[in-house]
């Protein structure tokens, strides 16, 4: 085969590429929005505020992502309450009739996941001394969080969400079992139409690398931003007279 068909098939992968960054973006900045205020509430030491939480956890963290990802395309619409919503044409529900906003719950539900215990670890790893500046300041507890638990631990916890946003990239490519025409999706297609699988997944692994090399990048930008200050100095040495 020649890789004219390829070339040919760039609209397609184009296509694939805009859900799949879609996705990919859209699920990140939902879950790091949800996953603030339940990492608030995970580490707080009372059981029934943390305990919801720490079972949401568990239970996405403990299963695979395909598996919850077929639980809501194929699963939601087993209830006979939101059948009856899509009948009455809820705007919201109707939702979930579309597998584009299927897969968008399912990666969110996960991320989120993954975020809130990134997250709660680096706010209990808050050192105790900003916690006593706050208070000698006379700050309330509202404000000590808003303006120094907060923002402490949401630049600590960059290093390891930056795994976390490159997995998610990556995560993305089994929204194709949902009829979903993703990157990956368009590479089953021209595999299925030509049966050239290495040109066909060659051509979506080159796209994935690209993009996590531009993530990546993009990452190590915000934690030379936002950590500039954990960055050893340089002292300058006197030179010997």
């Amino acid at each position: 085969m020649s890789y004219q068909e390829l070339i040919q098939a760039f609209p397609a992968y184009a296509s694939g590429l805009w859900i799949t960054i879609q996705l990919t973006l859209i699920s990140l900045a939902l879950g790091l929005l949800l996953a603030i205020p339940l990492a608030i509430l995970r580490v707080s030491p009372r059981r029934a505020v943390c305990g919801p939480v720490a079972a949401y956890t568990w239970f996405i963290r403990g299963t695979p992502l395909l598996a919850q990802l077929m639980i809501v395309y194929y699963g939601f619409g087993q209830f006979e309450w939101l059948q009856a919503a899509w009948q009455r044409g809820n705007p919201v529900l109707l939702l979930f009739r579309d597998p584009f906003y299927c897969a968008l719950f399912a990666l969110t539900a996960n991320t989120c996941a993954y975020t809130t215990e990134i997250l709660a670890g680096a706010l209990r790893s808050t050192p105790f001394g900003e916690i006593e500046a706050a208070q000698a300041y006379g700050m309330s507890r509202l404000t000590a969080w808003r303006r120094i638990l907060l923002p402490s631990a949401l630049r600590r916890f960059i290093p390891a969400y930056s795994n976390e946003v490159i997995l998610m990239l990556h995560g993305t490519s089994i929204v194709s079992a949902v009829t979903i025409v993703d990157l990956t999706g368009a590479a089953r297609d021209f595999y299925a139409n030509y049966y050239a699988p290495f040109e066909a997944f060659i051509a979506a692994g080159t796209v994935y690398f690209g993009l996590t090399t531009i993530l990546a990048f993009l990452i190590r930008m915000t934690e030379r931003k936002y950590l500039a200050h954990l960055r050893p100095h340089r002292v300058a040495v006197p030179a010997a007279s």
